[in-house]
């Protein structure tokens, strides 16, 4: 996905869910924080997102737009309406959102997770994909390992957890 590809999406969302705020929590919230990201960030052919204001809506935006749907099989990627609980994050996330705001998006804003807390969400959830984007985005040097500890010591979770995702960030951001 390409970043017009995601400013579509969110013109396309915000028209769906009649919200001016959409909310991206993704993996391709990576485009909110650095447009031109390596290639490698960009293989997803989905968006996670929500309306802000109006986050119940986000099954409109999963039926309209969402897999397989006309859209996809027209454009070839697709929004994925997900919840704002869907990804595990650090206190005070919503300050650090970037805002996606241009000419192609009239009427229209994104709201992306900054890339440390995206990296929280990832290693939170823990697939394999996910260990991998964000080994991407430290090879790439788009992110630090102080902050990132830092996030994650704000994240509400079992300290068990914690400390697996601790020794995950340690090992893809050594010193």
């Amino acid at each position: 996905m390409r970043r017009e590809d995601l400013e579509h999406l969110i013109r396309a969302s915000a028209q769906i869910a009649d919200d001016e705020e959409i909310v991206v929590i993704g993996s391709q919230a990576i485009l909110g924080q650095f447009p031109d990201a390596p290639p490698e960030l960009l293989v997803s052919d989905d968006a996670d997102l929500y309306p802000r204001q109006h986050p119940e809506r986000a099954d409109l935006i999963d039926g309209s737009i969402g897999e397989l749907s006309p859209f996809h099989l027209t454009y070839g990627y697709y929004a994925h309406g997900v919840g704002p609980e869907t990804a595990t994050l650090p206190r005070g996330w919503e300050r650090r959102l970037v805002p996606i705001d241009s000419s192609t998006t009239p009427g229209a804003r994104g709201l992306c997770l900054e890339v440390h807390d995206l990296l929280v969400a990832k290693y939170a959830a823990g697939r394999p994909k996910d260990r991998a984007f964000a080994r991407t985005v430290a090879v790439h040097g788009l992110a630090d390992r102080p902050t990132l500890l830092e996030r994650l010591a704000a994240t509400e979770l079992a300290e068990e957890s914690r400390q697996r995702l601790r020794s995950w960030i340690e090992a893809d951001f050594p010193e």
